[in-house]
């Protein structure tokens, strides 16, 4: 795995472009790396901006606040990173989950900005997979128009995911305050329904791109491998959401997913195969691009970016 650029915005005449993609705050707006003969590139869809609760809600105080001093964060807003990774194999481009799009929230939804600082169209993208259903990874699949996004592109997501937030009756059953989420999944799915491929645990879905069920985040939460040769890269989408509490103590469960215990649970395995195997991981959520690899450090873990 070779890291092979990482464009910075930087200087005054980065002005304009900080501006349209919403990367002031981290001064990147793609990283890219060969595997094999394929390329990967996280694009920057902007950043959220999580309160305390959202993140930390029934944690113990006493074990997450030295981990966050450690890395200098203030427990009291989190502004997590969003990558949308893209893949380019041969004649095949695909966007691993579609961002937020215009309708979420003011500092997401650029990544048609992204795309055209690297001279990427919509209408170029042949595939869309979806690691899981929440707004910032699905809504930006359809345009301000209610139309496709991506006109040429086949979507793909997992079965279990897609019953979840397809079911009307999602909505009346999931936490209010995540109800927002299952009515704006479920218009989009509906929209969608006829341009969607569903897909099982364990399916090589594309060519040396396998699909992994790393559920709860969501009950559906799926992650992917990537094989390019004797090398392979684990996008993570949100089954790592991010890079201090959820490596140091990937056993203590998030208010972030949708079911604690079995999110930890599958944090847990995921990070121990990842670091027993030296993949490299893409996160959506993690600094710096999203491109790294894991260290175990006893029965912990850190995350490490590629630097470039």
């Amino acid at each position: 795995m070779e890291l092979t650029r990482r464009t910075f915005l930087h200087g005054a005449g980065a002005g304009l472009a900080l501006a349209v993609t919403g990367a002031a705050r981290t001064g990147w707006t793609a990283t890219t790396l060969n595997l094999g003969s394929a390329e990967l590139t996280t694009l920057s869809d902007g950043y959220l901006v999580q309160p305390r609760n959202f993140v930390l809600g029934g944690m113990p105080e006493a074990e997450y606040m030295p981990i966050l001093r450690r890395h200098g964060l203030s427990p009291e807003e989190f502004r997590p990173e969003c990558n949308v990774t893209l893949f380019r194999d041969g004649d095949r481009v695909v966007l691993f989950d579609a961002g937020s799009g215009s309708g979420f929230l003011p500092t997401v939804g650029t990544l048609p900005e992204a795309m055209d600082a690297i001279g990427l169209n919509p209408e170029d993208v042949t595939h869309v997979v979806f690691t899981h259903g929440h707004a910032d990874h699905l809504w930006g699949v359809l345009d301000d128009f209610d139309e496709p996004f991506f006109p040429n592109a086949k979507h793909m997501m997992g079965r279990v995911e897609f019953d979840y937030w397809f079911d009307p009756d999602t909505v009346n059953r999931i936490a209010p305050t995540r109800t927002n989420m299952a009515v704006g999944a479920k218009r989009r799915l509906d929209l969608l329904a006829d341009r969607i491929t569903l897909f099982d645990d364990g399916e090589e879905i594309l060519p040396n791109v396998a699909a992994r069920m790393t559920p709860g985040h969501t009950p559906g939460h799926m992650s992917f491998e990537i094989r390019g040769g004797s090398e392979s890269v684990m996008i993570l989408g949100d089954a790592v959401t991010n890079h201090h509490i959820n490596f140091e103590r990937p056993e203590m469960g998030s208010a972030v997913d949708q079911d604690r215990q079995m999110g930890a649970d599958t944090r847990v395995l995921l990070l121990d195969q990842i670091a027993h195997a030296q993949m490299g991981v893409i996160g959506f959520h993690l600094p710096q691009g999203g491109i790294g690899r894991v260290e175990r450090l006893g029965d912990a873990y850190r995350y490490v970016p590629e630097t470039g």
